[in-house]
């Protein structure tokens, strides 16, 4: 029976894709999440949308490939979106340009121009991203009495940095995340994101499952200060080759691959310490609010009703 939904979401993305004209007669429920839906234009706009983000060409195989994460990031969508309905929080126009700005490289014009040119919906995409930038809002708000970073130690180690007169390494880091069922069926993703990197590569495998935000960019993260990261990641990265992947890094609700992309040594003296500092800083809050995130849609997806249709 799931091979046939499966199989049927297949062919009405093919339609769509086909002759996109077909999107406005045929627009039928996908799935059920609680009481919002997913139809099958909302699946076409979000895997359309990540392939022109990502540079992609727009076919079958492409389409194939993604439509696995497309949909499940659609149903994290939701969940969030059911779960913001209980509150109040606004948007921040400023944050949600400075992202747009960040994935158009400036030119956000340019942007919209390509959703209109492929006859995909801007305001679907943009309404994402407006519900991201409220989720941690909402993440900061239900657990900022966990989200607690010790400022004295991060001034000791950046005294200590200034100090030492030490090089300090930074890494140019990509990432795939996934969150995890807590199930057998965790033995199988890995499993099957292994093979895809091997296929296909880092990149289009982040594209194609990964859960974070950083899979409109494939995975890239940019430049991370060795200082930014947690121990545990650090002394992953620390031992990897450029181009080099790790094994599965397990967390309690959340599988993590990491691709070295470059690496260097910058000398202290062209480091600008407030600004390390203030990265270290976000970099640790950021860190702790993607655990708790995890945590909480983890939760809300095994306690709600997410019906295929």
């Amino acid at each position: 029976m799931k091979n046939f939904v499966k199989l049927c979401l297949y062919l009405s993305i093919f339609i769509l894709t086909q002759n996109p004209s077909m999107a406005k007669i045929e627009n039928k429920i996908v799935l059920k999440v609680e009481n919002e839906i997913i139809s099958n234009y909302e699946v076409k706009n979000k895997i359309l949308s990540s392939l022109i983000l990502n540079n992609q060409e727009i076919n079958q195989k492409n389409i194939d490939n993604i439509k696995k994460q497309a949909l499940e990031s659609l149903i994290l969508f939701k969940l969030k979106k059911i779960e913001l309905s209980k509150y109040n929080f606004k948007n921040n126009p400023k944050q949600i340009n400075e992202y747009l700005n960040l994935i158009s490289s400036n030119d956000v014009a340019t942007l919209k121009d390509k959703f209109e040119k492929n006859n995909l919906d801007y305001a679907l995409f943009l309404e994402e991203i407006e519900t991201q930038f409220k989720w941690q809002q909402f993440i900061y708000k239900i657990y900022s009495n966990k989200i607690k970073i010790d400022e004295n130690s991060i001034n000791l180690e950046i005294e200590n940095l200034a100090n030492n007169q030490k090089k300090i390494e930074e890494f140019r880091i990509s990432e795939i995340e996934v969150l995890l069922n807590n199930n057998d069926k965790d033995k199988e993703t890995i499993l099957e994101i292994k093979e895809n990197i091997k296929s296909e590569g880092f990149e289009l495998t982040a594209i194609k499952y990964s859960t974070s935000l950083s899979s409109e960019k494939r995975g890239d993260l940019g430049w991370i200060n060795s200082k930014s990261l947690s121990p545990r990641i650090y002394s992953i990265v620390s031992k990897m080759k450029i181009g080099e992947i790790s094994e599965p890094i397990l967390s309690q609700n959340s599988l993590l691959f990491l691709k070295i992309v470059d690496k260097r040594l910058s000398e202290p003296k062209k480091i600008d310490l407030v600004k390390l500092r203030e990265n270290l800083i976000n970099n640790k809050k950021n860190e702790l609010f993607n655990l708790y995130s995890r945590s909480h849609l983890s939760k809300l997806k095994n306690t709600s009703l997410i019906e295929y249709k």
